[in-house]
């Protein structure tokens, strides 16, 4: 018994220590490119592609692949890392695509966009990607041969794109891709949340009026205090949904983690324009490379409205007598 639990917390110690030194390797990798001068370069059109061969080179894209050793949490932990820098490359479409495809994918870059009707609608890098996935909310996947494109942008700025009449050959999958791409819509959010409050603390921090900081204000100090509980909520809220990946209870947590944290948009990026002031609203800042990816993923993949309803009709089906059950069991 004792040389079980000794080889079994050995063995979390490890993958505790894979996790750190990948994020760690990621933070570099990404703070290293990802400035302002890239991320208004995207809003114009241009494609990261320096920043794609260098993840591609360090095989950043096949991260979720079965045979690469790290967990499909990991992933999620990377996006987290992904949303801190603002990262302008369609890294959760390319990963999660990848894992999907399997032997059937090469190192191209892979981009992921919603089935409507005829049409493979928001696909985000479109024109720069070479192969396109579709996704339903009923979880149906396939791959998408290239029609004829209408260009388009986030609300980010950054390029997206539909496609009409593309070829469809669909793809066996035994996970639920439009779950997985909604939660990494929340590992992004999580990450641009963490890193527009260090930015606002330091704003409020070094900014003077009066005479003292902005940071010595009682108002001030209650903004940034709720600010940074929405973020702590928004993450434990995320985190809380790792545990329980590819389980029968994925789909309610994926659904409350998104809904919640599409919550917490609306506090966090409002809290953060109005303590940055006029300065914040300028597109020579930052500020808004954060907000605005932040609306746009709190839109993708189902927004709060959607998930609460999924959450809701999941908890209407299990009857009124399972609901303190279903709150306080971890299955």
């Amino acid at each position: 018994m004792s040389d079980h639990v000794s080889n079994e917390g050995s063995s979390l110690d490890d993958r505790a220590q894979s996790q750190r030194l990948l994020l760690e390797s990621a933070h570099r990798l990404f703070g290293d490119h990802c400035d302002k001068t890239l991320l208004d370069g995207a809003e114009r059109g241009e494609f990261a592609s320096e920043l794609a061969a260098t993840l591609a080179h360090y095989g950043f894209h096949r991260l979720a692949d079965h045979e690469s050793g790290f967990a499909l949490a990991d992933v999620f932990a990377l996006l987290k890392v992904a949303g801190y820098h603002a990262l302008p490359i369609p890294l959760a479409e390319w990963v999660l695509g990848n894992r999907w495809l399997g032997s059937q994918s090469d190192d191209a870059l892979v981009s992921i966009g919603q089935l409507r009707d005829s049409a493979l609608v928001d696909v985000p890098w479109a024109q720069q990607a070479r192969v396109w996935l579709g996704v339903t909310q009923a979880g149906a996947l396939c791959t998408v041969r290239p029609g004829t494109w209408s260009p388009g942008n986030t609300i980010a700025g950054e390029p997206s794109g539909t496609l009409h009449e593309g070829e469809r050959v669909a793809v066996a999958c035994n996970e639920q891709p439009f779950e997985l791409l909604a939660l990494s819509r929340c590992s992004l959010a999580v990450g641009a949340m963490q890193r527009l409050l260090e930015l606002v603390i330091e704003q409020v921090t070094m900014r003077e009026q009066f005479g003292r900081p902005l940071a010595r204000f009682q108002v001030i100090q209650h903004a940034v205090a709720d600010m940074a509980a929405e973020v702590a909520v928004a993450g434990k809220a995320h985190d809380a949904t790792l545990a329980f990946l590819n389980t029968s209870r994925q789909r309610e947590e994926v659904a409350a983690a998104k809904a919640r944290i599409g919550e917490a948009t609306s506090l966090v990026t409002g809290s953060a324009h109005q303590l940055f002031g006029a300065m914040g609203f300028t597109h020579e800042h930052v500020l808004h490379h954060y907000t605005r990816r932040l609306w746009a993923w709190r839109e993708e993949f189902g927004n709060e409205r959607y998930w609460q309803e999924v959450l809701g009709r999941r908890i209407c089906e299990r009857g009124d007598d399972q609901l303190w059950p279903f709150l306080a069991s971890d299955r």
